[in-house]
């Protein structure tokens, strides 16, 4: 497992470790939930999930493809309006 070292203010640093408290998780799970809420996923990963979207439809790969391409900017999208 890798380690990565991050700098936050002071203030969403403590609430971080307050959340991760409340849950009784440790933050680097909290941190990897946000990134997998934010779509952020191993290239295995998402040729794994455009897989099993093609065995249940009738989609070509390259359809897949650009459905799958399709649906992740627009979360992105949905979440960078969030902020």
């Amino acid at each position: 497992m890798s380690r990565l070292t991050i700098s936050l203010p002071d203030d969403l640093h403590r609430a971080l470790k307050e959340t991760a408290a409340r849950r009784n998780v440790p933050i680097g799970e909290l941190i990897a939930e946000s990134l997998d809420f934010y779509g952020i996923k191993t290239t295995e990963s998402a040729r794994s999930l455009v897989a099993r979207a093609r065995e249940s439809s009738s989609l070509s790969e390259s359809e897949a493809l650009r459905l799958a391409n399709e649906e992740v900017r627009d979360g992105r999208r949905r979440s960078s309006d969030r902020r």
